[in-house]
């Protein structure tokens, strides 16, 4: 779990980044050591909820980056499951078997 204590032990010039899973962070201590300048900046793919509600306080910090969960995979890969997707959905309309029926 990423609390109070392992941020403090981190250096101030410290950037953290997280894209594994929202909820292994303790999202209010790590807005405190943003705040208190414990940590110097976050990147964050993932947060818990997801989405952030539109005023949530990580979303007003200057030093925090959070992308819409997109750290999984390159362009191309977004690429080929959106394809696979639109086959599938073909597939399925017209009442063929399915490419695969998890996407």
């Amino acid at each position: 779990m990423c609390n109070k204590e392992f941020f403090s032990k981190m250096k101030k010039t410290a950037v953290f980044v997280n894209v594994g899973r929202g909820a292994v962070v303790d999202q209010p201590a790590l807005i405190t050591a943003l705040k208190k300048g414990d940590i110097f900046a976050a990147g964050l793919d993932v947060v818990t909820p997801e989405p952030l509600p539109a005023d949530h306080e990580l979303l007003q910090l200057p030093n925090v980056v959070i992308t819409p969960h997109l750290g999984s995979s390159t362009i191309n890969t977004r690429k080929e499951i959106s394809e696979l997707a639109a086959k599938n959905i073909l597939q399925g309309l017209a009442g063929e078997d399915m490419i695969t029926r998890i996407v």
